[in-house]
Parts: structure tokens; sequence; C-alpha cells
């Protein structure tokens, strides 16, 4: 499964790079905190497979990347999809390593 860290995701972010961000916590997880992702929870990630893209990279992100990495599997196995990529500890690295104003949980 091919991974970016979240160091990586910031200078993309700040670069303004074009990629999809999506959030597979629950709702009330990214009520919390956020990175400003697309959200479809894990759990209807098949059912939305028409709002992921498949013309540029799509980063998905959770609170620690395993429910990610179980949504990209599922997709890869299911769709064909070769863009997906896992953000490598989730929402909880990138606050603990790149902006700790966002609160963790």
């Amino acid at each position: 499964m091919k991974e970016i860290t979240v160091q990586e995701l910031k200078k993309m972010m700040d670069e303004k790079a074009d990629f999809q961000l999506i959030d597979v916590r629950e709702p009330y997880e990214a009520e919390i905190a956020t990175l400003g992702a697309q959200l479809i929870p894990v759990g209807t990630i098949l059912q939305n497979v028409d709002k992921i893209a498949r013309d540029k990279p799509v980063i998905i992100h959770c609170r620690s990347g395993a429910r990610s990495a179980n949504a990209i599997l599922q997709l890869e196995a299911n769709f064909g999809f070769d863009n997906l990529y896992n953000l490598k500890g989730g929402i909880l690295a990138y606050a603990r390593e790149v902006d700790n104003s966002i609160p963790t949980y």
C-alpha cells in the first residue's frame, strides 16, 4: 500500500497541489478535529466510490491510519483504484508532528 507522511501532506497543502483528501472517520470525530478533508465514513466508502477521484492522487486518512488502510484495501480490490495513498499515522500524527493546535482525542 502506498503511504504519504504528514510532512509530505503539509507540503502538498502549502503548494496547493491537485489532490483529493478524504477522511474516513465518523462525523462526530470530524467535529472534534479536521484537516479540511471530504468526509466519507469508512462504513459508507464502498457506496460512495463515485465521489473518489481517479485522475489525481487521493490521500485517505483516519485517526491513526488503520481504518484508512482498510478502506484503501477494499477500494483497490473491488474497484481497481491505483491512485490511493494512506496518511501514515493519521490525524494523530499530523497533530503531533505538523500542527499541535489540532485537538487529539
